[in-house]
């Protein structure tokens, strides 16, 4: 390697570092902010907090379709 290889490299080197260091303090906001909005403190735990309210989404929604077929067969039989 010629001195002008070594100085891209480290150059490409000091790029990457850069990036690592802003990737990790944007981890940390998003972190921070599933903390503070959702009550989670890691990943796992968000993950199971969203399955669980998608599980309510799904309960919900099951409950208003027979709700408004319950509703469609009262005004079609008129009781």
């Amino acid at each position: 390697m010629n001195e002008r290889e070594l100085l891209q490299l480290k150059k490409d080197i000091d790029s990457s570092k850069q990036q690592v260091s802003e990737l990790k303090g944007e981890r940390q906001a998003l972190l921070k902010m599933l903390n503070e909005e959702w009550g989670c403190k890691s990943i796992e735990e968000a993950q199971i907090k969203l399955q669980e309210l998608s599980d309510k989404c799904e309960k919900l929604s099951e409950e208003i379709d027979d709700g408004v077929k319950e509703l469609e067969q009262k005004l079609e039989y008129g009781t």
